[in-house]
């Protein structure tokens, strides 16, 4: 048989499942839907993803500033993704970002009288990518410093050094050596070293380790624009550079106790010439002993002798002359003392020959070959400086001459 609820049982279960169901439906009211709940975490994430872009510093900043210092561009409150920095004929100034990122710097200082643009692309927290635009000018350079630098020509004998000689005077040494560099097409191990020239000019020479390998090619790069020389010199303002190819091997042999010049090709001798060189009775007309290299071809001079203080001794024309150092020490034609060729060292400083000998080793001579001259009747080593002496000194002494040693 069914048993039916009364009426007043099936009041008591309605009120029960109000009871039950009435914390649900508040539940649900209070907590929001689902997809609500959803909505918010994106927002939120949204504001995160956003982030903040990286503050920027350039520095130096402004107008007419001093140059000779890189340029650094800072990035606070993130990286930097990649700088830009121009002048204004729009060549790029070159550098290189921070291990972290966070800064870059010029590889070379800001040049005077030049106007930047600077272009800096970050990126910040969350990723928030961002973009800055600078510009600075810099003050004109006032002094200028200017260099002549040597050898001049393309084939260059195997003893030349790479020579930069300063028009003003040069305190910042080190910054100036920096700025340098020489390159070959077969490594070759050299070193800068710094002389006093023969005129009193600060001068920087590149001298290879031994004698260059005949057929080496030679590159300098004085990237110098920029660079201040210091306060008697000021700027440089100009890059530089310099090409050439090493010649055949030829060296001069000068025995002044027998009077002979033996001319070398390849390490044989290929002819021998009879000299006549300075005279050691004469004290300041002796002939200078060591290595010299031929710095010029400078076939007919006039040649006095007031000019290197020995009075009123000669006035001539003197052919084929071949010049060894400043002070005026060469290998010529000397006719006038043919009766001491390869017998007397009669002249006055000089290494003279015939002139039919001059004309042919004029012709053969390479400006770079190396003269050593030795003998009893010398009077010293030129000094460095006067002409290009740099093979007289040993190599580690030649290396201590380096403003970076």
């Amino acid at each position: 048989m069914s048993i039916r609820p009364t009426a007043s049982a099936r009041r008591i279960t309605a009120v029960c499942l109000a009871a039950l169901l009435g914390p649900l439906v508040l539940t649900a009211c209070s907590g929001g839907s689902p997809a609500e709940k959803a909505d918010g975490k994106a927002a939120a994430g949204a504001v995160k993803a956003e982030g903040q872009p990286a503050t920027v510093a350039v520095t130096p900043s402004g107008t007419g500033v001093r140059a000779g210092a890189p340029v650094k561009v800072t990035a606070s409150g993130g990286t930097l993704t990649s700088v830009t920095v121009t002048d204004g004929k729009g060549a790029a100034l070159s550098g290189a970002l921070s291990a972290g990122n966070t800064v870059w710097t010029s590889e070379r200082p800001a040049a005077p009288g030049a106007t930047y643009r600077v272009s800096a692309k970050t990126r910040g927290t969350g990723g928030a990518e961002g973009t800055k635009e600078a510009s600075f000018s810099t003050a004109d350079a006032g002094k200028v410093n200017t260099v002549v630098l040597a050898p001049v020509g393309k084939t260059i004998g195997i003893a030349h050094p790479v020579s930069i000689a300063f028009t003003k005077p040069v305190k910042n040494k080190a910054e100036v050596e920096k700025a340098l560099k020489v390159t070959t097409d077969n490594n070759t191990e050299g070193s800068w070293g710094w002389v006093k020239d023969f005129h009193g000019k600060d001068r920087i020479d590149w001298r290879p380790r031994n004698y260059w390998k005949p057929g080496t090619k030679v590159t300098l790069d004085a990237r110098l624009n920029g660079v201040d020389s210091g306060p008697s010199g000021g700027f440089l303002v100009k890059d530089y550079r310099l090409s050439f190819t090493i010649g055949r091997a030829q060296e001069v042999k000068v025995d002044l106790d027998r009077k002979q010049l033996a001319f070398q090709r390849d390490g044989k001798t290929v002819r021998t010439i009879p000299v006549s060189g300075g005279d050691p009775d004469h004290g300041d007309k002796a002939s200078w002993r060591g290595i010299q290299v031929l710095m010029s071809k400078e076939g007919t001079v006039r040649m006095r002798s007031q000019s290197v203080g020995l009075g009123d001794a000669y006035d001539k024309m003197v052919g084929y002359s071949m010049r060894l150092t400043w002070s005026g020490a060469y290998a010529h034609a000397a006719p006038w003392n043919s009766a001491y060729f390869g017998k007397a060292n009669k002249s006055s400083g000089c290494i003279g020959m015939s002139t039919a000998n001059a004309q042919s080793f004029y012709r053969d001579i390479q400006v770079g070959d190396p003269f050593t001259v030795t003998g009893k009747d010398t009077k010293g080593l030129p000094p460095q400086g006067n002409g290009f002496s740099n093979w007289n000194l040993s190599w580690e002494e030649w290396q201590q001459r380096s403003a970076l040693n």
